[in-house]
């Protein structure tokens, strides 16, 4: 029997996955063919979807993208043997678009089955999970620590500094929380990794936990991740009753049980803190620091927070060693990053790559271009509260510090395009009005300065004397970046000053900068 793989990735059923495979049962009988579809993860080749994959002599066959009205076509051309079709792309490996990556964290996404224990023990899985229960908690801590990995959720701090931390810190109770709200725009990794590879997320937290003496661990995700939420449920369901979860992980007497909580849907509880109050079934407003969740966290307990990319990444260091995972990138930001290109790009999808590449790199050799056609103008990396980044600043390579030197923030690794038809203008009020929006209330800077904002930009497009309005707006952006009690306020400034300094035409100041394909 041939098998036939269709994701079942949020993405691939939204552009109609169910439908095909719907279509490829329906086609199959009428013609007598026995067929086994499989439902794997998505590749990540979001303008494939529906990605269909058979597997062949020669490996896997890919063709897409796929509608329910190309499939008797699919079958007339022989695509069960990796027959030529107009959709064909050959094999699945040799796609230039994933063939020029460098996968560590998502070297499963596409190949395996998101809930098989089988599939995911076949290709790595649970190695670092054996390594670190049969050592010492502290000799955990030093790997990742030695691993130089870095919080993937924006802020880049040391995960082992946290880990040492709550390891080092007496309590009756800790926790590990992953911070699974991903809701900065254009951003998708953490969802596809919930939704794909569920257990590789598992295996992280449960080696943070075994490691910092933890028993207790709590997924945070994102309300409008219906499908992650159900994916994880069962994932944990599935793994505790296997001995990776529970009362005696893997034989070893140590404790770790997991657990589901939905977020409440708001921006803001992606901040840890507020994220912490809203476990704790508060309202989701942030906390003043002092003390640090790693010594006062959830429930006022030592706690690690991690997000999903970066919990994710400790599997294959635990398995394969610090000095393997420090090896990729460049200077103090080691290892790889999923960057996740959306917006007016003709290959959007996710690319994972060691740091030190670049901007240019990404949205033309991976990219392919603006999907209109026309000049890229602004790149917006790093979330809705991420700067600008015009042409002139491309060939900088995606490294923390080289980005933070330039006033820029790497972030989740979100990439927003814009094409010269962008009014940036526009832009900076909208980061001001998300801000007002989406502020917890509690710091003056975020709650009237975002409001503020929007007021000064608009009085900007109107003002006869733009530079004294100009001048307030770069004040007012000063208090919010130093003032603020969390990077909500603090970094609202960062999208509205980018576009300021290099896009003045557009608030009607002077030439812009030119714009390139």
């Amino acid at each position: 029997m041939i098998t036939v793989f269709v994701p079942c990735d949020s993405a691939a059923l939204a552009a109609g996955a169910d439908e095909v495979v719907d279509a490829l049962h329906k086609e199959a009988t009428a013609r007598g063919v026995a067929i086994d579809v499989q439902r794997n993860s998505s590749r990540g080749m979001f303008w494939l979807e529906p990605l269909v994959e058979v597997v062949t002599a020669k490996g896997r066959m890919a063709y897409g993208p796929i509608t329910f009205e190309d499939v008797p076509s699919l079958f007339e051309a022989g695509f069960l043997n990796g027959g030529s079709h107009a959709l064909s792309l050959g094999l699945t490996d040799d796609i230039p678009y994933l063939a020029k990556q460098q996968r560590l964290t998502f070297a499963r996404m596409g190949i395996t089955r998101p809930l098989s224990l089988d599939d995911y023990a076949a290709h790595g899985g649970w190695a670092g999970l054996h390594k670190a229960v049969a050592v010492d908690g502290a000799e955990v801590v030093q790997t990742v620590l030695d691993s130089g990995l870095r919080g993937r959720g924006g802020a880049a701090f040391p995960a082992g500094i946290k880990w040492r931390t709550v390891r080092a810190t007496t309590a009756v109770q800790k926790y590990v929380v992953c911070n699974a709200d991903e809701g900065d725009s254009g951003t998708f990794s953490d969802r596809m990794t919930m939704e794909g590879d569920p257990y590789m997320l598992i295996e992280g937290m449960a080696i943070a936990g075994v490691a910092v003496g933890a028993t207790e661990g709590y997924i945070y995700i994102r309300s409008e991740y219906p499908h992650a939420i159900t994916t994880m449920n069962t994932a944990i369901n599935l793994a505790q009753a296997a001995g990776y979860l529970g009362d005696n992980v893997l034989g070893s007497g140590k404790a770790f049980h997991l657990h589901v909580r939905k977020a409440a849907g708001a921006y803001v509880c992606g901040e840890e803190t507020a994220m912490l109050e809203s476990i704790e079934g508060k309202r989701g407003i942030v906390r003043a620091k002092p003390p640090l969740p790693a010594l006062e966290g959830l429930f006022g307990q030592p706690t690690v927070i991690n997000n999903v990319i970066t919990l994710a990444s400790v599997p294959i260091i635990m398995a394969k060693g610090a000095a393997f995972y420090k090896d990729f990138g460049m200077g103090r930001s080691t290892g790889t990053l999923p960057f996740q290109i959306t917006g007016n790009i003709k290959q959007g999808g996710l690319v994972e790559r060691a740091f030190g590449l670049t901007l240019r790199e990404l949205l033309i050799d991976f990219g392919g271009g603006s999907r209109s056609g026309r000049p890229i103008k602004a790149v917006q990396v790093g979330g809705p509260l991420g700067a600008y980044v015009p042409e002139s600043q491309w060939d900088v390579p995606l490294d923390y510090e080289a980005y933070a030197a330039l006033g820029l923030v790497v972030g989740h690794g979100g990439i927003v395009v814009h094409d010269d038809t962008a009014n940036m203008a526009k832009l900076a009020r909208y980061a001001m009005e998300f801000c007002a929006l989406e502020s917890c209330g509690k710091c003056t800077p975020c709650r009237i300065g975002s409001t503020r904002g929007m007021e000064t930009i608009d009085r900007i497009a109107t003002s006869t004397n733009k530079e004294q309005q100009v001048h307030l707006l770069r004040d007012l952006c000063d208090t919010m970046l130093h003032g603020s009690l969390c990077a909500m306020g603090g970094m609202t400034p960062y999208p509205v000053l980018s576009a300021l300094n290099h896009y003045p035409a557009d608030f009607g100041l002077e030439k812009t900068e030119t714009t390139v394909s």
